[in-house]
């Protein structure tokens, strides 16, 4: 199919976040969930029970993070850079920059 551009901003953009509840990540989950809704709040954010360790993030399908492979947490603002990405229709990016989890000496 040639010809004809996609509409730059998709109609219903989904975002969830699959956590480890058992390890605290609720708190987390929450955070971002509220920063994003500041940003967009027309964006609707669901969460799922993830396996141990887990913090994964997609965006319409795509796995746009994921904790298991960059051991720490997503910065806010990666998060809702790609976002924007995806609202743009642009394509999306795997977040690779991650923040420690808190460490408790």
């Amino acid at each position: 199919m040639s010809g004809g551009s996609e509409p730059a901003a998709p109609a219903g953009l989904r975002i969830v976040v699959e956590y480890c509840e058992p390890c605290g990540f609720e708190s987390t989950y929450l955070e971002l969930a509220s920063a994003v809704k500041e940003e967009y709040p027309d964006i609707e954010i669901e969460s799922r029970l993830g396996g141990k360790g887990a913090f994964e993030i997609e965006i319409n399908g795509q796995l746009v993070f994921s904790k298991l492979e960059n051991g720490g947490f997503p910065y806010e603002k990666d998060l809702i850079e790609a976002i924007r990405r995806a609202r743009n229709g642009e394509p999306l990016e795997k977040i690779t920059n991650s923040r420690p989890p808190c460490v408790i000496l």
